[in-house]
């Protein structure tokens, strides 16, 4: 479970996020939503700790991220899968090598222990006999998933994933939706996604946040979502269906 509390995140004097408060379990898709802007990448960014924030907390099972000392913290992270919202592959890396990577970096695993698990992680995301291919040479939502299996090649406990079905179609996008719930539920991942597509949300949402203005307006699970009487969510939605 990631706990936050009252996590105030400021840019020259203007706060971006104003005590903002949630809790996220495991073996469930939670979603960060809201508008562009909003607040929702600069927290994502707070919990893997790639920004600080200026008070609050941030628990992962009881740990406080922010009050644990450097190799603490690198340990943690080494608990934490991320799917980046262009994949961020490495274009001089083959697939193979792109999902190696962080078990080269982070364990002490044999090049054989690093093999089969890359070959593991790229069958459980259905892609077979793409090893020696390169980023330029697959589709997009091919990156997405060999960026999901980076992602879990550590066995994480943690998953974050910021706009996972940015520039897919909508048959792909549905893969990777079907992916990331299966992978979450499977391994029991606490898995957190930012997202402007909101069908996932409502497909997947076991748990979502609405950021607005730095502030978490209203908080809930995907039967609730139609039924709120928040203003700017509704309007979100509306405006979120209209554009997709």
């Amino acid at each position: 479970m990631i706990e936050i509390g009252s996590i105030v995140k400021e840019f020259n004097g203007k706060k971006v996020l104003d005590r903002i408060s949630a809790k996220f379990e495991p073996g469930k898709c939670s979603f960060v939503i809201g508008a562009s802007g909003g607040g929702k990448s600069v927290l994502m960014k707070c919990m893997v700790g790639l920004l600080t924030p200026e008070s609050g907390s941030i628990s992962f099972d009881k740990r406080d991220f922010l009050k644990l000392d450097y190799q603490a913290k690198k340990d943690l992270r080494q608990e934490i899968g991320m799917l980046f919202q262009g994949g961020a592959l490495f274009d001089s890396l083959s697939v193979e090598d792109n999902v190696a990577f962080p078990l080269q970096m982070f364990t002490q695993k044999s090049a054989a222990e690093i093999q089969e698990r890359v070959n593991f992680c790229l069958q459980r995301v259905r892609l077979e006999n793409v090893n020696k291919l390169f980023p330029s040479n697959i589709s997009g939502g091919m990156k997405k998933r060999v960026g999901i299996a980076r992602a879990i090649a550590l066995n994480p406990k943690y998953l974050f994933c910021d706009e996972p079905n940015s520039g897919l179609d909508p048959i792909t996008s549905r893969v990777i939706d079907e992916l990331i719930l299966e992978i979450t539920e499977e391994y029991n991942i606490t898995t957190i996604i930012n997202s402007h597509d909101i069908k996932s949300v409502f497909d997947m949402g076991d748990h979502i946040v609405f950021i607005y203005q730095g502030k978490a307006l209203w908080e809930g699970n995907k039967s609730l979502l139609g039924k709120s009487d928040c203003k700017e969510l509704n309007e979100f939605i509306n405006a979120s269906k209209f554009n997709n």
